[in-house]
């Protein structure tokens, strides 16, 4: 079935047609790595891991690029706090940043460009941007020049004048116009820099990103993406710089932007102190309960985030692990798990995750009541487009957050009740019970014995 997406360039929804169907490229901006990422940086990573898996269930080869951001004000600052060198920081948080997203079920990219490790190109595409009078040098900086390029604004649908009124933009005298835009920056000693023929200096932010893009994916790409935040000014000046210094070619056909979180209600921001880390959540709940939760909004709609939402998406996985833990003697053939296409069809409208999740819940009632091979089947293998049910069972049900338990501890505890009850000393068996609810285990006993599971926060 066709997938149709929305593009923000366009501002509609437009069937998905790649420049080459043999390779389809998809690049989504990553962090800047000077500290862990907050729950609302990783609704952008979760929603186009799925969309990867989408398209690679069409498309022989699907090329994703992730960037990671290593040289920047906020890790220089870091860096300087510490007094070690910048890379002491990013390697540090690009490897939490990996563990993070790992957590969360998301798959890594085909590739993850650095920007550091395209110094070169960046310094190849200032020059080119320079000598087709797209940019200038002045005091040892390189600036976009944005009246050079009248289409400037076409993304965000403002002109130039309205943009610059609602944007923060440095008044500097070596600029032509408030609103040109930063390509190259000296550095001070004690900041890290490279040689450049405008002095020793270092890249400005948007034009890291054009130049990891085109190195690793081409001039022209399908499928940009990021959260909606990056809209204005960082996507804007990637189409002006990118377009400019490849001829007028198009950057990308494909601009495609999440909604942001929201925390009961309000914006998450550490003024506030409601800003949750990805890092901390992971300890405190199911991964796979955050991965729903994000899931669980139009990708395109801003999501409120809150307890209650976790607890909701936890009793919804509850529910549907203990479908297949019923299942668990049904055999089938992991291998081949077919895709419901009712699910896919859902996600072929533009990445519908709420539609493909209401799909998978009348799979998992249809499992409940058929108990089917296909039936297990057909649930698993919409879980697994989306990134979800693919763990065992029983594993979901005896893993506290992201920690497992002491199985054993517990399993002894449950013969120490199971011989209580046998020799008809209740209250042995009562307190037993009451001992395993203090430490979080719920027990069920039925007509196959008793099973436990962890009562998640």
């Amino acid at each position: 079935m066709p997938i149709s997406l929305y593009n923000s360039l366009t501002r509609r929804t437009e069937p998905f047609a790649p420049l080459d169907p043999a390779r389809v490229t998809m690049y989504l901006c990553g962090p800047t790595v000077y500290n862990y990422v907050h729950i609302g940086n990783a609704r952008g990573p979760v929603v186009f891991d799925v969309l990867a898996r989408l398209l690679r269930r069409h498309y022989p080869q699907v090329v994703y690029a992730r960037n990671i951001t290593d040289v920047e004000d906020k890790i220089n600052a870091a860096a300087l706090a510490e007094g070690v060198p910048i890379s002491s920081i990013t390697e540090r948080y690009a490897r939490a940043y990996r563990e993070d997203m790992a957590g969360l079920g998301i798959a890594p990219p085909d590739l993850e460009p650095h920007a550091t490790a395209h110094i070169g190109a960046i310094i190849a595409m200032n020059e080119a941007l320079i000598a087709d009078g797209h940019a200038y040098a002045a005091e040892g900086h390189v600036l976009f020049d944005v009246a050079s390029y009248p289409d400037y604004g076409a993304l965000s649908g403002r002109d130039t004048e309205e943009l610059i009124a609602g944007a923060r933009v440095e008044v500097a005298p070596y600029k032509k116009n408030p609103a040109d835009f930063v390509l190259w920056k000296p550095s001070t000693p004690e900041l890290p820099g490279w040689d450049s023929p405008w002095g020793r200096g270092r890249p400005g932010w948007h034009i890291e990103c054009s130049a990891m893009c085109a190195a690793q994916l081409g001039e022209t790409i399908d499928i940009h993406a990021g959260g909606v935040d990056l809209l204005f000014p960082h996507h804007e000046n990637e189409i002006a710089q990118s377009t400019c210094a490849h001829g007028g070619k198009t950057f990308a056909r494909w601009w495609m932007h999440n909604g942001m979180l929201t925390f009961d209600g309000r914006k998450m921001s550490k003024s506030l102190g409601n800003v949750l880390l990805v890092h901390e959540l992971l300890k405190l709940h199911p991964p796979e309960a955050l991965r729903l939760r994000l899931l669980s909004g139009h990708y395109r709609q801003p999501l409120d985030w809150s307890d209650g939402a976790i607890q909701q998406s936890v009793s919804t996985l509850d529910g549907w692990y203990r479908v297949l833990r019923d299942l668990g003697d049904v055999a089938i053939d992991a291998a081949q798990l077919p895709v419901p296409a009712a699910v896919e069809a859902a996600l072929c409208d533009d990445l519908n995750t709420p539609q493909a999740l209401a799909e998978l819940a009348v799979l998992a009632d249809a499992a409940r009541q058929h108990g089917t091979p296909a039936a297990k089947a057909e649930l698993l293998g919409g879980g697994a487009l989306l990134g979800l049910l693919q763990q065992d069972p029983e594993a979901w049900f005896k893993h506290a957050g992201g920690t497992e338990v002491d199985a054993a501890q517990i399993e002894a505890m449950l013969e120490s009740r199971r011989a209580a009850r046998s020799a008809r000393d209740f209250a042995r068996a009562d307190a037993i019970r009451d001992e395993l609810a203090a430490m979080g285990v719920v027990i069920e006993d039925g007509a196959q014995g008793t099973r436990w599971s962890i009562a998640k926060a």
